[in-house]
Formats: C-alpha cells, structure tokens, sequence
C-alpha cells in the first residue's frame, strides 16, 4: 500500500518547559526584591509545563462537575462531584498558597509572590482558580467579624486542601466562596431580595434565591442578604457545627461557555443558618473587601490568559513551515507575534504591580492604597476587554489546528469573557472609576502623580497624559464617555509601567502603537521599525530539546 499518512511540519507539544521562566514575570519580582521567591515558583512553573499537570487541567475541563441533589434513597444531599483531577489542582494551588499564604505569612512582598503563582499555575487550568481566588479574598472581609475570624482564618489559610465534608471547625483547611448575584438585580445587588432574620441566639436565618454561586462545595459562603437595617453581610456554612447541613438547596449548574472545571450554580437558602459579618446595613462595604482581591484575580487570569495565548502562539510558528520558511521568520506573522506579545507583558506588568501596591497598602502606605483603588478598576476594565480579542487572535496563528480542542486554544478563547464579566461587567469597571473620583478625588490625583513620574521619557506618553488630563474637564459628560476615558487611563498606566520598568523593545512598541495612534484596529499592524526579534524572543517558551 502506498503510504499516505506521513505526518511532517506538525509543531510539538508544548510540555516539559518552566511556566514562570518568563522575563515579565521574573522581572517584576527582582523589581520588587522578591527574588527569595524564584526557587519555589519555578518549582511550580515547572510543575505547571509538565505533562501530568497538563493533563489534570485537560480532565478537568473535559470532565465538568456534577450536581447529585438527592442520594439513592432519595434523601437531599446537593452535592457536587468533580473529577479527581480538579482536586489534584486545587490541592496543588493550596500547598503553594494560593488561597491564603499572604494572609498566614504576612511579609513585604507576599501579595506579589502568592499573585505571580496565581498567574503561572493558572496557566494550566482556570477554573479552579475561582475557589482558589475566593479562598483568597475571604480573609480581610472576613475580619470585620473578630470571633469569626479568630475561629476560621486559620483554616481558610492552612496549607492543607481538605474537600471532606464535615463542620468547618473540625476540618484541616477550608475553601470558601460568594453568594451575591440574584436574577433580579445582577451587579445591582441593592435590589437583592434574599432576607436575614436575626434569632435570640445572635445567628440569623437567611431564605432565598441567588441567581449566580460559584464553587457551591466550598466549606463557607459570604451571603449578602437584606436584615432589619439593609443589605448585610453574612457568614454561612455549608455543614453546621453540630453535623447537620444547613438548608442550602443547590438547584441547578450553570451550562457555561468556558469555565467548564468550576461548578457554577443556583442556591436556594430555606431557613439556612448564618452569621453576620461587620454591621447591619453596611453589606456592601463589607463584602467590597473582599471583591477588590478577586478583581485583582480577573486582572492576573486575562493577563496569565494572554501569556498562555501568546506562548503558543510563537511555539507554534517557530516550529511550523510555510511557503518555504518557518512561520516565525515571516514579516507579518513577526507582527503579529509581536503585537500579542506587547499586550501580554502590558497586561502582566500592570497585573504584578497591583499585587505589589496591595503589599504596599497591606503596609499602611495610605498612598498605594488610593492609588491602587482607582488602578485596580482601571486595570481591570482595558486588560479583561482585551483578553476575548487576544485569545481569538493567538487561536488563529495556529489556523485550523488551532479551531481543533486538542490544542487547547478554544478552552483559552471560551475563558476569556468570563473575567471581563465576573465582579462586575465592562460598565461596573468603568463607572467604579468615576465613582472612586467623586468621593476620593485624591485618587485621580495620585494617578496622576504616577504618570507624571516619567514625564519626559517618552513623546507619546506625554502627549496621551496630557490628553486624558484633558478630558475630565467636561464633568457633564463624563460618565457617557466612560469607556473611553478609563480605557486611555488604563492605557496610560500600563505605558508609563512599561516605560520606566519594561523591555526598551517592548516599551517603544507600545507608546507609538497604542499611544501615538500608529496602530490599527486589530493586532498584527504595528508600525515599521518595531524591534520584533527581541520582543517575540521574550516571550518563546524555552521548551528542552
């Protein structure tokens, strides 16, 4: 028989190569003098490039969890089971701190350190980091209840994952989540109707329906629910501390676009039991603690989204011919590559020094935390929109190889608008810009401050800040122009970012792209002159022979 099935030109895996050994990501560490870290986040970066955590993160995505509402007698039990690989990268994420280390084992740099394995390990598998991310987020909330807090922090920090379902207080470690959304209201959680009635014992019983509950097996829910004076914050564990479970009815799993290894759902509270977090009425305020660490968290997974598109990407077109010479050598795939890679180190810039202006503000540095405040929304809002267009644009330069499953850019793509929408939608970010303005003008004013901090250094930089100053002179119009507003914002941040911290190469490209106007209306047309050797060589995995 003659021989039809030859296989040549098709790119190797990309497996055996250390995650974190990325310029970017190493670079914002020595920044910050956080090199006492790299020994154990290339040990996890390593772990992530491996084939075996490849696979874990394949099986939990092809094996989404599963809702048993009752056992086989018929009794209620609303659980959910997932596959065994999901545990093994939630054990994974817990030993290497990421839900908490930050927490147990305070120090200068440790919001950066546990936010730089956020971003490498989640590489493999984005779902999972959901609860990992909440897990997270918790703790400062958390604390505007001391009891409580003294009771269950050290188990929502504990380096031990422990998915047994048992009281809280008799387990290892915990996981917890948030359960906010209602149909009725989305991000207007004003307009929730779930009540909270208090009980002479100080506890409080909550009944009604949340629209959205994600990773609804975590051992502890933050619950906001109307109380006698407003929207409060309560404390609600799945099993009660006498055994029985708590009148928490899981009604259905949400069939998602991407996501597929987190189970996402619909609750229904009867009667279940809770207990208040901070002060009645101040809900928001409250559970706000804990949503600014997960926006952190959205900004970190777009940009870990873009470095994994963009790795594959260049892998690909490195080791792909085409019309007599290899992808990577070609004038216009170099421009695209390039200009993938430019938003890849942007975004992650951007992401790593929020993580080190949490330290900061974590430190009592009043002036990092106004600057994070309006940053963070900032941030947000530009690098989560960007990461749907990456991803579609990183799936393409491996053409139909890339439309297939098996080289896992369509999970990539299908994640990507999740984190523009997940703690509030492109809107929410933009309008919580305005709104740190009007109440904390000081907040502009340090933004402002920050950017005017590498004034001089670059032509189209100046000129961008000029602008933007500019354009907050018509208060009148200033929230329908929000978009755009906040988005040349963010992209003056993550320019002067780049500017004083990043690659020469990288930083050019940049401003005269992004910030001069020499860019077009979708990657791939970057201005003549851009040194694209060093910037895609930036971002090449360095896979072993």
């Amino acid at each position: 028989m003659t021989p039809t099935h030859t296989v040549t030109n098709q790119v190797p895996p990309l497996i055996g190569h250390d995650v974190a050994d990325h310029p970017v990501v190493l670079e914002a560490l020595h920044r910050e003098g956080a090199d006492d870290a790299l020994d154990e986040l290339h040990r996890l970066g390593r772990l992530a490039g491996s084939e075996q955590a490849q696979r874990w993160g394949d099986l939990a995505e092809e094996h989404p969890p599963v809702l048993h509402t009752h056992d086989r007698y018929g009794n209620r039990i609303d659980e959910v089971v997932y596959d065994p690989a999901y545990h093994e990268l939630m054990r994974t994420a817990v030993e290497f701190g990421m839900h908490g280390a930050p927490w147990r084992d305070p120090s200068p740099h440790a919001h950066l350190i546990r936010a730089a394995k956020f971003s490498v390990w989640g590489a493999v598998d984005a779902g999972h980091g959901c609860p990992i991310s909440m897990t997270y987020a918790v703790v400062p909330a958390l604390r505007a209840n001391a009891e409580l807090s003294a009771l269950y922090e050290p188990l929502l920090t504990s380096s031990t994952y422990d998915p047994s379902y048992r009281p809280p207080a008799t387990k290892t470690g915990l996981i917890a989540g948030m359960s906010m959304t209602e149909k009725q209201g989305g991000s207007d959680v004003r307009a929730n109707r779930t009540t909270a009635v208090p009980q002479p014992d100080g506890s409080y019983r909550i009944t009604g329906h949340k629209w959205f509950t994600s990773a609804p097996m975590s051992d502890v829910l933050l619950v906001l629910a109307q109380a006698p004076g407003g929207l409060s914050c309560f404390f609600l564990p799945r099993v009660l501390p006498d055994g029985t479970r708590n009148a928490m009815a899981i009604q259905r799993l949400k069939d998602k676009l991407g996501n597929h290894s987190n189970a996402s759902s619909e609750v229904e509270y009867d009667d279940a039991t809770a207990w208040l977090v901070g002060d009645e009425g101040r809900g928001v305020r409250t559970i706000i603690e804990m949503v600014n660490m997960t926006r952190l968290d959205c900004t970190l997974g777009s940009a870990t989204g873009m470095r994994a598109g963009t790795a594959a990407a260049v892998h690909h077109a490195v080791h792909r011919q085409a019309f007599g010479k290899n992808l990577v050598d070609q004038p216009l795939m170099r421009n695209v590559l390039a200009d993938l890679a430019i938003e890849s180190e942007a975004s992650t810039t951007v992401a790593l020094w929020l993580a080190a202006l949490t330290d900061r503000a974590a430190a009592g540095d009043e002036r990092a935390a106004a600057l994070r405040r309006i940053s963070l929304s900032v941030s947000k809002y530009l690098v989560c929109k960007r990461g749907p267009a990456h991803a579609a644009e990183a799936l393409e330069c491996l053409g139909g190889n890339g439309y297939a499953e098996e080289s896992r850019m369509p999970r990539l793509y299908r994640e990507a608008p999740l984190l523009s929408v997940w703690e509030g939608s492109g809107n929410v970010a933009a309008l919580d810009t305005l709104r740190a303005v009007a109440r904390q003008p000081e907040t502009l004013a340090v933004f402002f401050d920050e950017l005017d901090g590498c004034r001089g250094a670059d032509a189209a930089l100046d000129t961008a800040v000029r602008a933007l100053k500019d354009s907050f002179t018509d208060i009148a119009t200033l929230e329908q122009r929000a978009r755009r507003v906040v988005g040349e914002m963010a992209l003056a941040l993550q320019g002067s970012l780049l500017v004083r911290h990043g690659h020469p190469a990288v930083a050019d490209a940049f401003t005269t792209s992004r910030l001069g106007g020499d860019w077009g209306s979708v990657y791939g047309t970057l201005p003549t002159g851009v040194d694209t050797a060093a910037i895609i060589e930036r971002s090449t995995p360095k896979v072993p022979a």
